[in-house]
């Protein structure tokens, strides 16, 4: 499963202009000049009284309402722009709900504009996971983090030591989440009350944990990139 693809135009530094789809692919941040992301025009059908609700979607997902005209009966016709990555994801579930079910669109290509576009880089356990980072307008990074970051949390299994999960622009962290480790009861079997040696068995399970944290790379089940895909744009 992949997320729908959007392309982007990256008109860098030395005048290239480089077209991605992928947050992989972004290029270091000290090489970009500016970024364009494609916009389209959209059309949705919609009962009069669904109107409000309709705007204030369309407004969170940056949309510009170009024209509003009346169709058969209580129904009007709604002619947007918006960014194609406002859209590609949950943009439809969200007006079905809206409207409960009453609604239509489609929309086509229009043309590509500057836009405030960066990489929102996803860490789990300090390493990088491409799968997870998305490229997003500036003004939705931090929600977008947030939200990926708890999606993770719950969708990632409990290991032996802890986890920390990071959304990240560049250097700077925006969001966080720690998945704490199993507890492993390893003085069970230490029957009295020798404490010398419960002590040990703990020294030695947290030199063993440290070891883990650092040498041992996280498992990742294949449905938590399904779950993260599934995750609503905006977190």
């Amino acid at each position: 499963t992949t997320s729908p693809s959007v392309k982007y135009k990256i008109h860098k530094t030395d005048g290239s202009i480089q077209e991605i789809d992928n947050p992989a692919h972004y290029p270091d941040p000290t090489q970009i000049k500016i970024v364009e992301e494609p916009w389209v025009v959209c059309h949705i059908i919609t009962p009069k009284e669904y109107l409000g609700g309709i705007m204030n979607l369309s407004m969170d997902k940056r949309g510009v309402l170009e024209k509003t005209e009346s169709v058969s009966g209580d129904r009007l016709l709604l002619t947007y722009k918006f960014p194609l990555n406002e859209i590609v994801t949950d943009f439809n579930d969200r007006l079905k709900s809206i409207t409960q079910g009453y609604a239509s669109f489609d929309y086509e290509s229009d043309h590509y504009e500057k836009g405030d576009i960066i990489k929102l880089e996803i860490r789990v356990n300090e390493e990088t996971v491409d799968a997870f980072s998305v490229l997003v307008h500036r003004s939705k990074a931090e929600r977008r983090g947030r939200g990926l970051c708890a999606k993770l949390k719950e969708s990632i299994p409990k290991h032996l030591f802890k986890i920390p999960i990071q959304a990240a622009i560049g250097g700077s962290v925006v969001a966080r989440e720690t998945i704490s480790a199993l507890a492993k009861n390893v003085t069970a079997k230490c029957y009295g009350g020798d404490i010398t040696r419960k002590r040990k068995l703990l020294e030695k399970q947290k030199e063993g944990k440290a070891r883990m944290k650092e040498f041992g790379s996280v498992q990742i089940p294949q449905e938590t990139f399904i779950d993260v895909l599934k995750t609503d744009a905006d977190g």
